[in-house]
């Protein structure tokens, strides 16, 4: 099996194990919120597809976005525990996304491009940021909502 097939299965099943440690209470609550995001994201890599913000080299399945594996592993995954570590805490929230977010927008991106995985075209890398930190707003903003919902429900 080709390396870069491996690494890609590798992110998007790795984080995964780590989801038992989450807890099932935390994984109900903060489930849907990354979910959604989780979509969302889909549906930017289709418009960053047709506005060529960014390319994906190696696609894991044929006639799927190649951003697959990254939504489906550290994407989901990180949502969740970031969302753990940080509800109601939204000082630490800014925070700990600034770092995951520079962490993926300078040397994860550096690292995708020397594996031929992909690269920003059209894109700053500092526009990718702007756009990672308008999404991490959005996942708050969503789990404030289904917060909203669930206290309603009791």
């Amino acid at each position: 099996m080709k390396q870069w097939r491996l690494f890609l299965i590798a992110m998007m099943t790795v984080p995964w194990l780590s989801v038992p440690f989450l807890g099932k209470q935390s994984l109900k609550r903060f489930f849907p919120a990354s979910m959604i995001m989780s979509l969302i994201v889909v549906i930017e890599s289709y418009i960053a597809r047709k506005r060529t913000w960014w390319w994906v080299y190696k696609n894991l399945f044929p006639k799927v976005i190649g951003e697959i594996p990254l939504i489906l592993g550290p994407f989901l995954v990180g949502s969740l525990w970031v969302l753990k570590a940080t509800y109601r805490k939204f000082f630490l929230f800014v925070i700990l996304n600034s770092i995951v977010h520079l962490i993926f927008a300078y040397p994860g991106m550096d690292l995708f491009k020397k594996m031929g995985l992909g690269s920003t075209v059209r894109l700053k890398r500092w526009q990718l940021m702007m756009l990672f930190f308008f999404k991490s707003f959005l996942l708050y903003g969503l789990q404030n909502i289904f917060e909203k919902m669930r206290k309603q429900a009791v």
